[in-house]
């Protein structure tokens, strides 16, 4: 009885414990949206606050002005996402499973191979040259897609971690005896026995791919292959600029734009989708971070 009340007093504690940090965690996204809808002259007036003076819709109305040029970002950053996401998660899974195979004679150079990624890279000139001038991707689809994050060696090991602590030797054997080939075992038995593994992966990739900006900075020039993050920075310096006195070489003085409000509603924007999307693989990504992270 002690146990089990010892036991309770805990998850109690710790219950009132992870919701005081949750409430905590929340407060800054919390001000962010409320910040995205206050007046202007209110935030620099008064600064930030939970309980503004005066609410105004004026940096939503600017973002909603750019109208077709959103819609279109919001297309190229859900692609890119997509597409990425898929490719890495193939790439990254196909990988790991020989990795996994303690009878695969190269499984030790291949863990090798991966993890001297991990501790060295050509460096942000090289790689610029290597895509640019050999693999020609600048200004294609593709710039948003393979540079940097398509596979990345801390996924490969949460993979194989995965495969090496969850599924048992005897299973692969057991089907090899049946008759199956080692595409029909990934694709038949480890794929779906890795379902918290993949969804774990999926969503770091996703969450990589949507957020990103760096791909764009580098290898795109064309606005019409600008994602979202991008398209929202180009926003944000061109309030900024119409704001400043360099307006005025323009012949139109200064303008009073909502420049502060409209960084809260493009960070809004920006993490909308991802705050939609988690709630629905959140079981998943737990259970593949957990058992995925033990060493095998």
């Amino acid at each position: 009885m002690n146990k089990m009340t010892d036991e309770k007093k805990f998850r109690i504690g710790a219950t009132v414990i992870l919701t005081i940090l949750s409430v905590i965690t929340l407060l800054p996204i919390i001000l962010i949206v409320i910040a995205s809808f206050t007046d202007e002259q209110a935030l620099i007036s008064n600064g930030y606050s939970f309980f503004p003076k005066a609410f105004s819709f004026d940096a939503y109305y600017y973002i909603i002005n750019q109208g077709k040029t959103i819609l279109r970002s919001y297309g190229i950053t859900t692609i890119v996402t997509v597409l990425g996401t898929l490719g890495s998660v193939i790439v990254t899974t196909t990988l790991a499973y020989p990795m996994s195979r303690k009878n695969f004679k190269y499984s030790n150079f291949l863990a090798f191979f991966v993890f001297f990624t991990m501790l060295f890279n050509g460096g942000i000139v090289s790689s610029y040259i290597m895509w640019s001038s050999i693999f020609h991707i600048k200004n294609t689809i593709w710039a948003l897609i393979l540079p940097n994050y398509f596979l990345t060696a801390f996924n490969v090991f949460l993979v194989r971690n995965y495969y090496t602590n969850n599924i048992p030797e005897a299973l692969i054997e057991s089907a090899k005896i049946d008759g199956a080939s080692e595409l029909r075992i990934f694709w038949k038995i480890i794929i779906p026995l890795s379902v918290p593994s993949v969804a774990t992966i999926s969503l770091f990739t996703a969450l990589i791919y949507w957020n990103d900006w760096v791909n764009g900075l580098y290898y795109i020039t064309k606005p019409k292959y600008f994602g979202i993050q991008n398209l929202l920075i180009k926003i944000m310096n061109n309030v900024q600029f119409l704001k400043s006195g360099s307006s005025n070489l323009l012949g139109v003085g200064n303008i009073d734009l909502p420049g502060t409000s409209v960084r809260m509603a493009m960070a809004v924007i920006g993490i909308l989708p991802i705050v939609i999307i988690y709630p629905f693989i959140q079981k998943y990504f737990i259970k593949g971070v957990v058992v995925g992270a033990v060493k095998g």
